[in-house]
């Protein structure tokens, strides 16, 4: 019995497709210096949602720490998400 290729081929073309655009856009997205002032900064965020005002303007950072397992004993992935805001909103006359 023969094996029909044609499925496969179109799936094939699919994920390679995928692959090809990640990697053009991987490409793309410039390398930048890396500055271990600011990346002492983002560790010094607490976990959690913090929100702070004056008369002028509000500020927002908050952090999200995870690590993500498969298994409970297996290997697993850390996320940190920090986040830095501002809203500055003044009067117009």
């Amino acid at each position: 019995m023969a094996l029909p290729l044609a499925p496969l081929a179109g799936v094939a073309l699919w994920y390679g497709a995928i692959a090809l655009v990640a990697y053009a856009a991987i490409r793309l997205v410039p390398k930048l210096r890396y500055d271990q002032a600011e990346d002492d900064i983002l560790d010094g965020i607490d976990e959690g949602l913090k929100a702070r005002r004056d008369a002028r303007q509000v500020n927002i950072t908050g952090r999200w720490k995870r690590t993500i397992r498969i298994r409970p004993s297996g290997p697993g992935i850390e996320i940190d998400a920090t986040m830095f805001s501002r809203l500055k909103a003044k009067r117009v006359d």
